[in-house]
């Protein structure tokens, strides 16, 4: 085990493959359309991510609170994130804010590598500790400041970024390959945000406005404590 001492949870019940379809479904009602999306969403078992006093809500379309202050977004924005990022089976994927890990055990079920970063030591471990139990093998982790991506593995086809900054990191832009694509929610922090596509054309970019969200803010840093 990580840092958590809650145990992994195994094979899903035939509760949680009830409650799974009825979520697929209510994608499909939100305007969800890739089938490789919704497949993926449909392959991992979202209660493995969530702590006790959560799994009884682990497959309602809502975003629940996680460890250290973070949350796991709704699965409606997951799977839209996700599907605007338009992730092919060769592509290499750079995620920040590995949360829970729901988001990149989605994306390694769609893209040939997935790397993230994460400032909470703890949560990153519990989250390798998730990936090790749904056999993702494919997911690389490393404890870092989001601001800085990972120079040493890039350059990535695609960048998804779960939590809000202000405006485009330029670091994380530089490690898109061209033609590349970023998903990024802009705004103030705490406040309603932007949800862009951000889209690396040789030495401009093209922005395209997708959503309103709420996510946590973007932090400088490592965390020093967790």
């Amino acid at each position: 085990m990580g840092a958590s001492d809650e145990p992994l949870y195994g094979e899903p019940t035939e509760a949680d493959r009830v409650s799974l379809a009825e979520l697929i479904l209510q994608l499909r009602a939100n305007g969800i359309r890739d089938r490789r999306v919704l497949s993926a969403i449909e392959a991992i078992p979202r209660r493995l991510f969530l702590g006790f006093r959560h799994q009884d809500l682990a497959y309602a379309d809502r975003a629940l609170p996680i460890e250290c202050g973070q949350t796991i977004s709704q699965p409606t924005i997951v799977a839209m994130m996700t599907e605007a990022l338009d992730v092919q089976p060769d592509h290499r994927v750079l995620e920040i804010g590995t949360g829970s890990g729901y988001q990149a055990a989605v994306l390694a079920k769609l893209a040939r590598e997935v790397y993230t970063v994460e400032r909470y030591r703890s949560l990153l471990e519990m989250a390798q500790d998730r990936f090790k139990a749904l056999k993702l093998e494919n997911i690389k982790t490393q404890v870092g400041d989001g601001f800085d991506g990972w120079a040493e593995a890039a350059p990535f086809h695609r960048i998804i970024v779960t939590a809000a900054s202000e405006d485009v990191p330029e670091t994380l832009a530089s490690q898109l390959v061209d033609h590349g694509l970023m998903i990024i929610p802009i705004g103030t922090p705490g406040g309603v945000q932007d949800l862009v596509k951000v889209t690396k054309i040789g030495s401009r970019r093209e922005q395209t406005s997708i959503c309103a969200v709420r996510f946590v803010p973007m932090v400088h840093g490592v965390a020093e404590r967790l």
